[in-house]
């Protein structure tokens, strides 16, 4: 059975996918205009100009319109990433490291507006993220790869440890410098700064 939040139907023609893509994104403008409390089918239905029953079509509630817009938001900024975390040949360990670095902060960028909106919607009970997991993942196994092309150059004694605290540790420095920095700190120099805190904790023995 489906729950509450899940789409009632899937696209299946071009229109129809075109028309989802319409109510999403009126629920993006509506959300970050308005916040997850203000935001109502009603109001979605009017700015994507489509009628309530189409959008009750796909979508039974407010909940579902978050979530999959949510989803959706996780998929772009995947995708985002997907082609500065390849290996490259060569490099050295700053150089992937940077490239990580900056490409995650780039992923954080996109639409940020919206992706401060949809993490101020966590109090609203919805499930895990997939797209933000598979995310996760993918930064684990990159810096899993890294360790073990650059072992030599590293001082770590707890591998998985360090990639677990790394991880975290700069996503919600990420966060911050995206979402909630001051006037006074630019991306990029907060950008150098996590990539001289990344490389010192993970090459500087402790």
């Amino acid at each position: 059975m489906k729950t509450a939040i899940e789409p009632r139907k899937s696209p299946r023609q071009s229109r129809s996918q075109a028309t989802v893509d319409a109510i999403l994104d009126a629920t993006a403008r509506v959300l970050v205009e308005r916040g997850h409390a203000a935001t109502n089918t009603n109001l979605v239905a009017e700015r994507a100009g489509v009628s309530v029953g189409s959008l009750y079509q796909y979508f039974p509630n407010k909940l579902a319109l978050i979530n999959a817009l949510r989803a959706r938001h996780s998929r772009e900024m995947a995708a985002s990433m997907e082609r500065e975390f390849r290996r490259r040949p060569g490099e050295t360990f700053r150089e992937a490291l940077t490239r990580v670095i900056q490409a995650s902060v780039l992923a954080h960028q996109v639409d940020a507006d919206l992706h401060r909106a949809l993490e101020q919607c966590e109090e609203l009970g919805l499930p895990d993220d997939d797209g933000h997991d598979e995310a996760h993942e993918k930064i684990q196994q990159l810096l899993r790869d890294m360790r073990i092309a650059h072992r030599d150059e590293l001082a770590i004694t707890n591998p998985d440890l360090a990639a677990f605290i790394l991880m975290h540790a700069l996503h919600g420095l990420i966060h911050a410098v995206v979402l909630d920095r001051p006037a006074s700190v630019s991306v990029k120099a907060a950008t150098r700064e996590m990539i001289r805190l990344a490389d010192a904790y993970l090459t500087v023995p402790a």
